[in-house]
């Protein structure tokens, strides 16, 4: 399971860092490399353009995984060009945007978009698998979930417009609840096709939501 994000406009992250001159990025090893929007390559681009416009960097580094304890490590390895940084222009997900503010008392800026918490089907093609809802009936819908994978996130069996097992919103994609019936038939258990599931409670876990173990 990977954060799937999108680079921010460049306008709005000169915006953003329109009064701040001395920046240090920051990239992540995992989540944003695989999507090419933080790893090594998409920093040492962004250190260029903030360069060509007059701002002085005063160093980068990419964490292997920028959203757990390793950040705490890389920011002190990196202690002397944070101090001379007034700002930090994080290129992780939000989650390690987070996870650098928790060590650092200076602006933090975010150059992702985090859009979804999915799974790599094929290389470059990132799907959504779980809305994270607190809801699960994935042991009823052979493991899809039909919030994530129906664009209507029925879950109640499909619409009235699916047709030869294409989606009516998109059809070039598959039904949602055609690869679930089709699932569930391998494993005989098609008698759950028939259970009626209560309207989703999306607010099953109160924001911001917290959870003590």
């Amino acid at each position: 399971m990977k954060s799937i994000t999108r680079q921010k406009p460049f306008d709005e992250i000169k915006e953003q860092i329109a009064d701040l001159d001395r920046l240090f990025i920051i990239g992540c090893g995992t989540c944003t490399t695989m999507t090419k929007t933080g790893g090594i390559d998409q920093v040492l681009e962004m250190k260029d353009q903030l360069q060509e416009l007059g701002k002085r960097v005063s160093g980068w580094t990419v964490i292997p995984t920028a959203c757990d304890e390793m950040t705490e490590a890389a920011m002190k390895e990196n202690s002397k060009a944070l101090e001379n940084a007034g700002c930090i222009l994080a290129m992780p997900c939000a989650l390690g945007v987070h996870r650098i503010s928790l060590y650092i008392d200076r602006p933090i800026i975010p150059a992702q978009d985090t859009l979804f918490i999915g799974i790599e089907d094929t290389p470059g093609y990132f799907r959504e698998v779980c809305d994270q809802c607190g809801q699960c009936i994935l042991g009823e819908t052979a493991g899809i979930c039909p919030i994530t994978a129906c664009h209507k996130g029925l879950v109640n069996g499909p619409c009235g417009g699916t047709n030869n097992g294409k989606c009516e919103v998109d059809k070039e994609k598959d039904c949602a609840w055609t690869l679930i019936y089709e699932r569930l038939k391998e494993q005989d258990r098609l008698d759950l096709m028939k259970k009626y599931h209560p309207p989703h409670n999306f607010q099953v876990m109160v924001r911001p939501r917290t959870i003590k173990i």
